[in-house]
Formats: structure tokens, sequence, C-alpha cells
């Protein structure tokens, strides 16, 4: 068993966008390893399904443990799927988690966490009043926007069942 040096803690429920619905759509900037401009959701899911990952601000272990672990089942070789993630990190940061971890995704930077908002994902960090980042959340959406696949966490930390959304995968 791992000893973790933090308590894990119960996150208050929160409406989300759940499966069936139609995933709100956005325009912020879309960071790869060479560049980033202004793309909407809605432009992504035209091009096929997209897997949208929002997680904790880059550097943070909860970053680097999901982008480990989705870049080592490289679902998007497998799959039809365009995997792209959401975080409150400005583009520069998100540059650098790409170069550092070697993340082949594109990223949307969301500073102010309305993205995270809008979606029902926001996680207020305690003592730090008017602050938020997005909690681990992945949304499986087609082409249409509609949600196919939903897992928001309820804890802090925690992280999706990697098997569970590689079933929902499986089953475009």
């Amino acid at each position: 068993m791992v000893d973790l040096d933090f308590d894990v803690v119960q996150l208050p429920d929160r409406e989300h966008v759940e499966t069936g619905e139609t995933a709100p759509d956005f325009t912020r900037p879309l960071v790869n390893d060479e560049f980033w401009e202004d793309r909407s959701l809605s432009e992504l899911t035209d091009g096929g399904p997209v897997l949208l990952v929002f997680y904790p601000m880059d550097g943070a272990f909860p970053a680097t443990y999901i982008w480990k672990e989705l870049r080592d089942r490289a679902w998007d070789e497998t799959y039809d799927v365009r995997i792209v993630g959401c975080s409150i990190s400005d583009p520069y940061a998100h540059r650098r988690l790409i170069e550092e971890r070697g993340i082949d995704y594109e990223l949307f930077s969301d500073p102010n966490n309305t993205v995270a908002v809008e979606y029902g994902v926001p996680h207020d960090l305690d003592g730090m009043t008017g602050v938020s980042e997005p909690r681990p959340a992945v949304f499986l959406l087609d082409e249409e926007r509609v949600v196919e696949y939903a897992w928001v966490a309820g804890k802090w930390p925690e992280f999706p069942d990697y098997d569970e959304v590689e079933s929902a995968l499986g089953e475009l």
C-alpha cells in the first residue's frame, strides 16, 4: 500500500455534464509541441470523437500521473479518437509539460477555469478564495459533442478507471 503524505478528501457533489447530453462548446488556446492557436471544441469533434480530459494545473502530481497513463496506453493509436486536455495552466506551462513529459496530445489553456465551470467540474482550492482548478474528469464526445462516457472525480485526489474509459472507447 502506498503511504501518501496528504489526506484524501471527499469533494462536494456537483451537477456536471452527463452521458447523453451535448457537451458545451468553447474556444480556447489549444497548445501542441510547436505552437498554439485558438480552437473550438466543435472544430475538433467535427473531425471525429474526442476524449476531453480535465486535469489540475501543470506541475501538480495528478497532471503528471494522468498524462503518463494516457501516453502509455496510446489510445489514439488503437481507437478513432482525438485526446485533448484542459486545465488552468497557461500556454507556456502547457508547452513545458508537453516537452518535459513527452506528451503527444494537445492541451486547452483555460486560466480562468470557465470551461470547467461550464462542465460542472471546478475544484475550489482550500485556503484560496476565488481560486479553482478542474477536478480530474473525462468526457468521451462523439462528432456531435454528445457525451458517450463521463467520469468526474468525487475525491481529491482521484483518477479515472482507465480500463473503464478504454471499454467506452471500444464501444464507439
